[in-house]
């Protein structure tokens, strides 16, 4: 037995929030919004996904947003995507470095903290 990887990332949202929700990770962060199984899209929320990148929102109605908890994810042109960001009114901050990586974190429209890295081009071969 062994875990082979992540299938996908689960984040908390209040209920309502799905055109928010839409307009930042498809909108600003690139990641394709897909319908949810019928059986669950009654649940409110919404998934977006985009090759092996999954991030599913879910309505918890005593939502609290994630503050240390966070998504890491992996991206290109972090300072386009800063820039981008910054410009739809969700400023990025950065953190103390890490060895082979370019990163900062963002809130998302509710407050969950995600950090955006890039691989430095020497970690990528």
């Amino acid at each position: 037995m062994a875990v082979r990887g992540i299938d996908h990332v689960q984040l908390a949202m209040p209920a309502g929030g799905e055109d928010a929700a839409t307009a930042f990770y498809e909108g600003v962060l690139g990641i394709t919004r897909v319908p949810k199984p019928p059986h669950l899209a009654t649940r409110g929320g919404c998934w977006f996904e985009d090759g092996t990148v999954k991030v599913h929102l879910g309505v918890d109605p005593a939502f609290t947003p994630a503050r240390k908890a966070h998504a890491g994810l992996l991206v290109e042109d972090l300072s386009a995507l800063v820039a981008a960001l910054h410009a739809a009114g969700h400023p990025a901050d950065g953190d103390e470095p890490l060895e082979g990586y370019d990163r900062v974190y963002v809130d998302d429209p509710f407050g969950n903290r995600l950090e955006l890295m890039e691989p430095h081009p020497d970690q990528t071969a």
